[in-house]
């Protein structure tokens, strides 16, 4: 009888490490599959990685797009009101360069002619 607590001593050893060698072999299966089937998944948590390492660098802040879109609105109604005095200007009825580029203008409106009709007219 002095045999039986040693054997079950024994068995209950074996028992416990066969469990823990076999969790250790589910885990590691699990995470060679996931690592070689699915390599992707691990690119966010590698770039996080590394970047943890890396020291954080400020970029710069992008452009006001409101504020530039005012200076634009603010540099198109200065162009339209030049436009407007030119067309209301006496002098510029008796001016044939400014009379052709305001009429042509008024019929097909861009950069060129409105640039022409502030260089000819006054």
């Amino acid at each position: 009888m002095s045999d039986r607590p040693l054997s079950l001593f024994k068995l209950s050893a074996a028992i416990a490490s066969g469990v823990w060698l076999g969790f250790i072999a589910i885990v590691l299966t699990t995470w060679l599959a996931s690592r070689y089937l699915f390599p992707q998944s691990l690119a966010p948590v590698a770039q996080a990685v590394q970047q943890l390492g890396k020291p954080a660098v400020a970029e710069p802040e992008p452009p006001n797009r409101m504020f530039e879109q005012y200076q634009q609105n603010l540099q198109k109604q200065e162009q339209q009101q030049s436009l407007e005095q030119a067309r209301s200007n006496a002098r510029n009825l008796s001016n044939p360069k400014c009379q052709f580029w305001l009429q042509q203008d008024q019929n097909a409106p861009n950069e060129k002619t409105r640039a022409n009709v502030l260089q000819f007219c006054d």
